[in-house]
Order: structure tokens, then C-alpha cells, then sequence
């Protein structure tokens, strides 16, 4: 059976790994063919840390994938976030050898291939150069050059750099579990693709993406990506800040957070309590709602903090770079209670909730549309649009083989018919002259 339209997510998070096999269907939306999930061991701030326990969490989401989707994988394209993630912007351009032939993309990717030869910091490893605009022979705001005349290519380059170590330690675990490296790409880019639409990204729009053990941030405007950024904080520390200062284990804090914490202690009343079960004979504690929510809130609102004195650097404040769509979150962080409500009162942006459903398809199983599922489903559709890119790429190959073969075929029949109209117009032109001999002979 083939299966060369089919491609797999794999979000190698904190808290969990997410093995995900999909393929579009006839309306461009993505269908679910399998879904793994696993306790993520052996990973801390998206930063592999333990390789043994990594190797088995993703062969563990791998094969469940494959028992539902009953379809054998060899390769993934895989998420990488951590706080050794860097941005920085950068310039470079191209001088064409001839300024008469049309800018292809053949020239796009020698210019991004010179890119990729910058001399990083020892250690670090370039992982996505993103064109922003293009120059053409001085002319600027280019956002398309295929197709136009010109001698110098220039660009202005988002460069995302990476640890090389925290690269390879990925890349050994995947091909450890039995799988082929088809890709890396930075999470916040893969959750953007699942979650924002065109009309955001041009707008002007800031994605973060509360995980378990960071909080990854992208910021689009006009179409294009202007900033990145990984902060070591997620829903982890919100979840060791409940277990200490309640003086509980950390399953009963991960609980007590996702079914009753809130962002917001106003709301909670003080005697609202809830009683947890003692440990071994222990009594029962009983924890007031409102203190819970104040440390969930305390947590909360340093990350977020932090998350937008980045949108700061970005220069949100200047008129020319505002963030019209203000800020989607998403993440299994994003579903805290109250949470879009403190975010705009921090912020003073527009908030929004993001869910990977749009780009499903209809008959999805619901609890896969949940934000935590973005960056699989993001990481899904970045495989798929891979596959379909090679796809049109050898289709292309195959129409100018058969384009050349045609034309060749011509050549040759043309070669073929020359000779012979020359032969009859020759023949008829002796005949007419032999008739008037024989007339005049009369």
C-alpha cells in the first residue's frame, strides 16, 4: 500500500510527546489517521536530558499512532523549542551572473544556502533562515522576486540558531526509536501555522504558546514572521509553586490546577475549599480556593510579563510595527481559567484563545481540537506541505523531460519532412519546365 501523501507530527514536549499521522483530504483539511500520546520522561524546558527515557516515551506515542492508524511510519518531522533558542536578524544578497533571465527560485536558495554558512557562536547550529523582504537591484519592499528582472538579490533574514548538542541529542533519539529525521522546525512556528490565519499574520499578531516547561512566543507582521523567542517557564512551574506552597505531592498539585485553579483570585471566595486525601493514614488537607488561585496568579503573571517585554523589544509600542490582532494563545497552558482575561489586563492587548480545529477536518474526534494539540498538529501540516512541495517539484521535472522529449520528437520529424517537401518541389517545379519545353518544341 503506498502511503507517500501521509506524514507524522512529532512534539517532543515536556509533559507529554504527541505522535500524530495524517494526509489532507479533497477539501484541503487534515485528517487523522492515528494520534499517540505518551508521558514525556526525560525531557526538561524542551531540553532532552535524559536520552534512554526520551527513546522510550517516543517509541511508546509512536506505536500507539500506528496500532490505531494500522499504517507502518519510517519518518517525522519534529518540533524543537528549549531555552538555548536564539533569533537574530540578518542582511545578505546575491549577484546574478546574468541580469536578463528572470529571478527563480533557484536563486532564492542559493541566496538561503549563504545564509546557512554564517559563522555562529562555538556550539550553535543555524535551524531556519526566514526571508522577510527582498531588494532588487535597489528597489525595497519586495516580497515576491521570482519572476523579475535583476542583477543583485538582497534580503533581510529572521535566522533562528540553536545548541547543536540539543539538536543532535533529538535527532539520535529519533533515529534510536526507529525513525527518519524529515524535518526540524521551532514549535512556536508550527503552533502558528495550526492556530493563526492570514488575516492575523498580515494584521500584525504575537502567538504564545504555554507548554509544560516553556512558553514560546512568535510575532508576525504583514505576512511575515519578525520575532522569536523561547522562555524557560511553562505550566510546570505553576504546578511545583502549588505543590510547595501547599505542601502537597505533584499529582495532587497538576489536579488541584487543571480542575480548580483559576488566573484570577478575585473570583474565588474564601470559603471555598477543597479537601485533598492524606497521605498513608495522614488526615486530609484542605486548601482554600482563593490561596490557590494567588499562586497560580503570581506564577502567571511573571511569565507573562516576561512574554511581553519581548513584544516590547519587538517594538510593539512604534506605530509602524503594532500588533493589530494583539495576542492568540494557545498550548496547554492556555487553558487555565481566566487566564485570556489576565493577559489583557497585563498587556492592554485583544486576546484570543487558539485551537488547531480549523484546519481539521469535520469528522476530528472534539478532544483533539484542545490548544495543547497545536504543535502536533502544526508539525502534521508542515510534513504534509513538505511532501506536497516534492510532489510538484518532480511533477515539474517530469513536464519539462516530457516537454524536451516532445520537442525533440519535432525536431526529428521536422528533419524528416524538410527533405521531402524540398524533393517534391523540385520534381514539380522540373515537370512545369519540362511542359513548356514540349510546348515550345511544338
Amino acid at each position: 500500500m503506498e502511503h507517500d501523501d501521509i506524514s507524522v507530527g512529532l512534539d517532543i514536549g515536556t509533559t507529554k510527546i504527541v505522535a500524530m499521522i495524517g494526509r489532507r483530504n479533497e477539501y484541503g483539511k487534515i485528517e487523522l489517521l492515528g494520534i499517540g500520546k505518551a508521558k514525556s520522561l526525560g525531557v526538561h524546558r524542551g531540553v532532552v536530558n535524559n536520552i534512554t527515557q526520551t527513546i522510550q516515551s517516543i517509541q511508546m506515542a509512536v506505536d500507539e499512532a500506528i496500532a490505531v492508524s494500522g499504517i507502518k511510519i519510517n519518518k517525522a518531522v519534529v518540533g524543537i523549542a528549549g531555552q538555548h533558542i536564539r533569533s537574530l536578524q540578518h542582511s545578505d544578497y546575491i549577484t546574478r551572473p546574468n541580469s536578463e533571465e528572470v529571478i527563480s527560485d533557484d536563486d532564492l536558495d542559493k541566496l538561503e544556502k549563504q545564509v546557512y554558512k554564517l559563522v555562529m557562536l562555538p556550539g550553535e547550529e543555524i535551524i531556519h533562515v526566514l526571508p522577510q523582504e527582498f531588494k532588487v537591484d535597489g528597489q525595497a519592499e519586495i516580497t515576491e522576486p521570482v519572476g523579475m528582472y535583476g542583477g543583485r538579490l538582497e534580503a533581510n533574514f529572521h535566522v533562528v540558531v540553536g545548541q547543536v548538542s540539543s539538536i543532535r541529542n533529538i535527532g539520535r533519539c529519533i533515529k534510536s526509536a526507529g525513525l527518519d529525521l524529515a524535518g526540524i522546525t521551532l514549535e512556536p512556528l508550527a503552533s502558528a501555522e495550526a492556530v493563526l490565519s492570514n488575516e492575523e499574520k498580515e494584521a500584525g499578531v504575537a502567538l504564545i504558546d504555554i507548554g509544560g516547561g516553556t512558553t514560546d512566543l512568535a510575532i508576525f507582521k504583514n505576512g511575515i514572521i519578525r520575532h522569536t523567542a523561547v522562555i524557560p517557564f511553562g505550566g510546570n512551574v505553576i504546578t511545583e509553586d502549588i505543590k510547595e506552597g501547599c505542601s502537597i505531592i505533584e499529582k495532587q498539585a497538576e489536579l488541584l490546577k487543571t480542575k480548580f485553579g483559576s488566573a484570577w483570585p478575585g473570583e474565588n471566595k474564601d470559603n471555598e475549599i477543597v479537601s485533598i486525601p492524606g497521605l498513608r493514614g495522614r488526615d486530609p488537607k484542605e486548601i482554600t480556593l482563593k490561596n490557590l488561585s494567588k499562586i497560580i496568579h503570581a506564577r502567571v503573571v511573571e511569565i507573562i510579563e516576561q512574554v511581553f517585554s519581548e513584544i516590547k523589544n519587538y517594538g510593539h509600542e512604534e506605530p509602524k510595527k503594532k500588533l493589530i490582532a494583539g495576542i492568540v494563545l494557545t498550548g496547554g497552558g492556555a487553558q487555565l481559567k481566566h487566564l485570556k482575561q489576565l493577559v489583557e489586563y497585563i498587556t492592554g492587548m485583544d486576546t484570543r484563545i487558539g485551537y488547531p480545529n480549523e484546519n481539521l477536518a469535520g469528522d476530528s474526534d472534539e478532544s483533539l481540537s484542545s490548544p495543547q494539540y497545536a504543535t502536533a498538529v502544526g508539525l502534521l501540516m508542515n510534513g504534509l506541505n513538505k511532501v506536497q512541495k516534492q510532489k510538484n517539484k518532480i511533477a515539474e521535472e517530469q513536464k519539462l523531460k516530457k516537454d524536451k522529449e516532445v520537442s525533440g520528437s519535432e525536431k526529428e520529424e521536422e528533419k524528416i519532412i524538410e527533405p521531402k517537401k524540398i524533393k517534391k518541389s523540385f520534381i514539380e517545379r522540373w515537370g512545369e519546365k519540362l511542359r513548356d519545353f514540349l510546348d515550345n518544341a511544338e
